[in-house]
């Protein structure tokens, strides 16, 4: 899932490209894609585009007053093009779920893999009216978010910090990658109740957590839409990397499986040695 490092890169590729553009139409290739009915995509033909913003995981495509707000999900993607084809998009006949068209002949499609559909997309005429922006928390890269305001959410909340870190209504941005990100770096368990950490711990968390998102940020500046997803994977340190070695202590990486994703840690690194409980394989071996 592109989280909040991609996001950005992915808003930054798009303001390079299309601010001062006009929009020339909006194309559905799934009805299901577009969650709201007003204003329509026609509204949005020869709109100039004066900006591209992240809202957390959210890109905003503000054209004239009017926005074109999308939520990648788990599996959508962006896929740029400097000249788009001539043929419109059918709805139903096409893995593209979204084309939008720019006066200078080039264009994006929104496509998604898999069958689990979770890529959205809005038009809205303010961002506030998305809902999964206008419950957002705040950024975790804002200058307002500083190590005050991050002790704040933790403390008591009696909830495991690795969910959260991935919670968009306290942090926007954080999902399953960068969280497990972070907490390799700052050393601590995902498994760690938030209220418990120690002050020390959450000044580390905080660290981590910031420069892990930075770090990210700069590796994804400057790059195109098509080499994002590639520039996340060769970044992380235990995220997707089990059974590898940790690049801090060399042990091995080792995953926790749910129902829809897993986690992977450093036992040395994070839990003093002890391997997590692994709840699909505990079943498997009753």
């Amino acid at each position: 899932m592109p989280e909040l490092p991609e996001v950005q890169g992915l808003t930054d590729f798009l303001r390079g490209r299309v601010v001062d553009l006009a929009i020339t139409s909006i194309e559905l290739g799934s009805f299901s894609v577009l969650k709201t009915y007003d204003p329509a995509p026609q509204a949005f033909s020869g709109l100039l585009v004066t900006d591209v913003r992240r809202h957390g995981k959210f890109v905003d495509v503000d054209a004239d007053g009017l926005h074109l707000v999308f939520h990648l999900a788990r599996a959508g993607w962006l896929r740029w093009s400097e000249s788009m084809p001539n043929t419109m998009l059918r709805p139903g006949k096409s893995p593209i779920a979204l084309r939008c068209r720019f006066s200078d002949g080039s264009g994006f499609d929104l496509t998604e893999a898999g069958t689990k559909k979770g890529l959205a997309a809005y038009l809205v005429r303010d961002p506030q009216d998305v809902p999964g922006i206008a419950s957002l928390g705040p950024d975790p890269l804002s200058d307002d978010f500083d190590e005050a305001a991050f002790a704040a959410i933790v403390s008591g909340r009696r909830t495991q910090i690795k969910g959260l870190l991935r919670d968009q209504s306290v942090i926007a941005g954080v999902g399953n990658a960068y969280s497990d990100e972070a907490l390799h770096a700052a050393k601590l368990s995902p498994f760690a109740i938030a209220s418990s950490l120690t002050e020390e711990e959450v000044s580390r968390l905080y660290a981590a957590l910031r420069e892990t998102l930075q770090t990210a940020v700069a590796a994804a500046s400057g790059k195109p839409a098509k080499d994002l997803k590639d520039a996340k994977r060769a970044g992380m340190r235990v995220h997707g990397r089990t059974g590898e070695k940790c690049p801090v202590c060399g042990d091995v990486v080792r995953e926790v499986s749910f129902a829809d994703r897993s986690l992977q840690y450093c036992a040395t690194c994070q839990t003093g040695g002890k391997p997590l409980a692994d709840r699909r394989m505990s079943r498997l071996l009753k």
